[in-house]
């Protein structure tokens, strides 16, 4: 099968990044209109997010503790992604691993010239070569899509609702707003609230579609989707051996992952991902669709 653009995952981009655009208007103006900190506020917004846009590459790896490595350290892995970057027509991204034994894999990056793949120690002991394959190919096809720089945009908002949320109420919802008094302030507290819940649900359900185009993008590049969707069991079933330690420490990154980590009721809802059975049942739908052609 040829690649094909994924028209439907490109109308959800725009649609998404035109609603937090919007969003993002009504945020600053709430910010202007009841309080004096507009004016600290928006240049403070402008460095943020010119540091996540232009270093989010370096952030994401550091967060995660993964590290550059060269064909020398890893040639396998490095060869391995260099061949299925010409698969995807894709420059070869800087290669990273991380010393973790959380089985998981992520791409980060703001352009496909600019971007990098890192795997943990934990994914490359539990898979196989074609298994491993597959999980790599689908890293690029989020590459390719360009979802990681819309992404570490499309997250920028929430995360700086989200910031002012949780400092109000750590400071007690203290500050003046023009008038002397703290209405105007909780006011915009409240529509910072709204704006990170309308956020958060665009941003998850935007994740979930991409996550689907990269399993379909992925299983394009290697034309085995049933090597990516053996990888997919085995990690969701390791995933559930992990160590809750280890699993805290990386779970700010599950927008990124292959799998996500997730607990309980509540960490299903607010899932980056579609279940591992249902992105299953749609490779090995895929893969007779190929048997047919």
């Amino acid at each position: 099968m040829d690649w094909k653009p994924d028209w439907g995952l490109r109308g959800r981009m725009v649609l998404t990044m035109f609603l937090l655009f919007a969003l993002y208007i009504v945020f600053v103006g709430a910010m202007v209109t009841f309080t004096d900190y507009g004016a600290i506020a928006l240049p403070l917004m402008a460095v943020f997010l010119f540091v996540q846009f232009f270093f989010s590459d370096k952030l994401a790896l550091y967060s995660m503790g993964a590290k550059e490595v060269s064909e020398e350290e890893y040639p396998e892995l490095h060869a391995m992604i260099g061949r299925l970057s010409q698969q995807a027509d894709l420059p070869k991204p800087k290669v990273a691993v991380a010393d973790s034994r959380v089985p998981n894999a992520f791409a980060t990056g703001r352009s496909q010239k600019s971007s990098a793949v890192a795997v943990t120690t934990g994914i490359m002991q539990t898979l196989d070569k074609d298994e491993l394959e597959g999980v790599l190919a689908h890293e690029l096809a989020h590459i390719k899509n360009r979802d990681v720089m819309v992404m570490t945009i499309a997250s920028f908002l929430s995360t700086v609702a989200f910031m002012i949320v949780r400092w109000s109420f750590f400071f007690g919802g203290g500050g003046r707003d023009r008038n002397g008094g703290g209405g105007g302030v909780l006011a915009a507290i409240a529509v910072s609230l709204v704006v990170w819940v309308i956020s958060f649900i665009l941003i998850r359900a935007l994740s979930r579609y991409r996550e689907y185009a990269a399993d379909r993008g992925g299983a394009v590049i290697t034309g085995k989707p049933s090597a990516l969707a053996s990888a997919l069991l085995k990690i969701s079933g390791r995933m559930d051996n992990v160590p809750k330690e280890d699993m805290r420490e990386q779970a700010e990154m599950n927008a990124f992952f292959i799998i996500p980590i997730k607990s309980g009721f509540i960490g299903k809802i607010a899932s980056t991902h579609p279940s591992t059975e249902k992105r299953v049942a749609k490779l090995r739908e895929l893969e007779k669709e190929m048997e047919t052609r």
